[in-house]
């Protein structure tokens, strides 16, 4: 599949992603328009979205939505805040879309 990648994220996060020539949406975790900037890229047709736990619950009904889809695929992962579990739950989530049963469940 062919497609470009978008990460978003505070600042520190996304300057590596810059370097590698990635599309980079630096914001602020406390800003209130987060969730219109996760709308944005979804509309731009990324294949790929990568942002960080903070900033995905803020955006958490935009990208739940993308989900549900099979593109673009958004990966959310912990930073530089202690995790707090939304990364492990989203992960969860595409695996049991995946596999039909949810392997990291307790």
């Amino acid at each position: 599949m062919e497609g470009k990648a978008a990460v978003l994220g505070d600042a520190d996060f996304v300057m590596p992603f810059a370097a590698l020539g990635l599309d980079t949406f630096a914001v602020e975790p406390e800003a209130g328009d987060i969730a219109e900037m996760a709308g944005e890229i979804v509309k731009r047709k990324y294949a790929l979205i990568v942002t960080t736990e903070n900033v995905a619950e803020f955006a958490a009904g935009v990208l739940e939505e993308t989900q549900k889809k099979a593109t673009p695929c958004v990966v959310v992962v912990p930073f530089t805040t202690e995790p707090a579990g939304y990364a492990t739950e989203t992960l969860g989530k595409l695996l049991k879309m995946a596999t039909g049963i949810n392997i990291l469940a307790d």
